[in-house]
């Protein structure tokens, strides 16, 4: 990913794994639609869209944050850092590490959690989302349904005693 730019024009850029983001970054440990960045005025607003692994600004977990030049955004393993077209700072801090991604992720790779071409995220303290919604939505429905089946059948009940 060093190296790569995208040049914030649109007033909303999203951002995340698959192709239908603004700016799209093939890597595991970046949710399908992770964040949005967004121009208001001069100020540069980055919003967490509920990702997996977070978003975060210079180490700080973030729901919603104004970006500055030469922060550092960090989506799961990636980290991109803004910047002005004004001359840079002599204090950019470099990126500690380059990562050789290889094109597309598939839904094997992401279900077992590791990448097949040098990049290991076991151990890496990243996990999916459990599906506790889906359960509870189950567990109501299945509780209302009993409900109405009883008072349909006391309902029969009474209407066969007349």
């Amino acid at each position: 990913m060093t190296g790569r730019t995208h040049e914030l024009k649109a007033e909303k850029t999203t951002i995340g794994r698959v192709e239908d983001n603004t700016f799209q970054i093939a890597e595991a440990s970046v949710s399908s639609h992770h964040c949005e960045v967004l121009l208001r005025g001069s100020d540069v607003v980055v919003r967490d869209l509920n990702s997996t692994n977070g978003t975060f600004v210079n180490g700080e977990k973030v729901t919603e944050s104004v970006l500055k030049p030469n922060q550092i955004l960090r989506l799961g393993q990636i980290e991109i850092r803004l910047e002005t077209d004004a001359p840079a700072a002599q204090t950019k801090k470099p990126l500690d590490q380059t990562l050789v991604m290889q094109r597309g992720v598939s839904l094997n790779e992401l279900e077992q959690g590791a990448r097949t071409g040098g990049f290991d995220t076991k151990g890496s303290g990243f996990s999916k989302k459990d599906d506790k919604v889906n359960l509870i939505f189950w567990i109501v429905a299945g509780a209302v349904g009993v409900v109405i089946i009883g008072l349909l059948l006391y309902v029969f009940a009474i209407a066969g005693k007349r």
